[in-house]
């Protein structure tokens, strides 16, 4: 549990992030519309990207000794740079969320839809693949880890996706953002600092 529990905890913290596939998800939620399809798609595209990180910055750290310190402080800077883009948004005041409910769309489109919002943006690539990836060398098992953050990815969203309707109203309020702004920025630099002080 010392090695499944981070890479559960470091992947939510992640994709916690508000953005464009989160706000889709909890738009199928609330419209109820293809959740569990729309959640598989996210939960199983974040597998893949989280193996693949996991296995590639394996080989890596293998292959070169060196880049271990590299990927290990430039994971750090990004951590700390979501940290304080967050903390700043707690100072600025954050913006509701509005949700219409899910179009009246078929399985497919939702499906691809998601997959777009996931395959198409180099956000989830930087998290799920290269922060996720450079952590795991800090375990021994990193199989365990990487099952961990996949674990952490799929709860979140079957979360969002059926808890939408409880979400909705309190994401309605400005001020909810700023508190999740406030909790995801401490998570972030709790992270980068357990990366530079390893």
């Amino acid at each position: 549990m010392t090695t499944f529990l981070p890479g559960f905890f470091l992947s939510i913290s992640l994709i916690l992030v508000i953005g464009a596939r989160n706000a889709f998800v909890l738009c199928q939620g609330v419209g109820r519309a293809h959740v569990v399809c729309v959640c598989l798609a996210c939960g199983v595209s974040d597998a893949l990207l989280i193996a693949s990180g996991i296995a590639g910055f394996g080989a890596l750290a293998r292959a070169a000794p060196w880049a271990e310190p590299v990927m290990r402080f430039g994971g750090a800077a990004g951590l700390l740079w979501y940290g304080w883009r967050h903390a700043r948004a707690v100072w600025r005041g954050g913006a509701a969320l509005t949700v219409d409910g899910a179009d009246s769309q078929s399985v497919r489109q939702a499906v691809l839809a998601v997959l777009a919002l996931s395959w198409l943006n180099p956000r989830v690539y930087l998290d799920m693949g290269v922060l996720i990836g450079s952590m795991s060398l800090h375990y021994d098992n990193r199989g365990i880890f990487g099952l961990g953050a996949v674990m952490g990815s799929v709860a979140f969203f079957f979360a969002l996706g059926y808890g939408a309707r409880l979400l909705a109203p309190l994401f309605a309020r400005p001020r909810a953002w700023r508190v999740l702004d406030a909790i995801i920025a401490l998570t972030m630099w709790a992270i980068a600092l357990k990366l530079l002080y390893l």
